[in-house]
């Protein structure tokens, strides 16, 4: 695997999609920064995350 991007930000808001996920939210407040990166990504219900948190999201081309 080859890693294209590490990212470590801190979870703004968590929003209920269904019954089974969640989509975790990091994003550019202002969309003035063109260097600004921020993900949505939607993962399985049961995963205590919350806002605050820092988490890393990695991305890899596998």
């Amino acid at each position: 695997m080859t890693k294209v991007l590490e990212l470590e930000a801190e979870i703004e808001f968590v929003a209920t999609i269904n019954d089974n996920k969640d989509c975790l939210m990091s994003q550019d407040p202002t969309q003035e920064n063109p260097d600004a990166l921020w993900f949505n990504i939607d993962i399985p219900k049961g995963h205590t995350l919350k806002a605050g948190d820092k988490v890393r999201v990695t991305v890899e081309k596998i």
